[in-house]
């Protein structure tokens, strides 16, 4: 994501809306979530954390149907400094 939109977004939303609306997003799918934010480094990517292994690929399945396929690029391993934690992470496209 570079920033100019999000998918059914308005020009004149602000940003943090916009990137509201995606956690909000994230956080009604994923209740049970340990945490879930987002991370900018070039590109926006997801971050959603939880305690079980078993709950890891019911997070890797959901997300690409999730705000019409913007979540692509998806994949898992260790939460940092959590080590009983998983992570799962995507890209976010606008």
């Amino acid at each position: 994501m570079d920033g100019s939109s999000l998918s059914g977004a308005s020009s004149d939303e602000p940003l943090t809306d916009r990137l509201n609306r995606v956690l909000e997003m994230l956080r009604a799918e994923f209740p049970h979530a340990v945490d879930i934010g987002l991370e900018f480094d070039g590109k926006l990517h997801a971050h959603i954390d939880v305690r079980g292994g078993e709950e890891v690929c019911g997070v890797e399945s959901k997300l690409p149907n999730l705000g019409e396929g913007m979540f692509t690029q998806i994949a898992h391993g260790a939460t940092p400094h959590h080590p009983f934690f998983h992570r799962i992470s995507s890209v976010v496209e606008g």
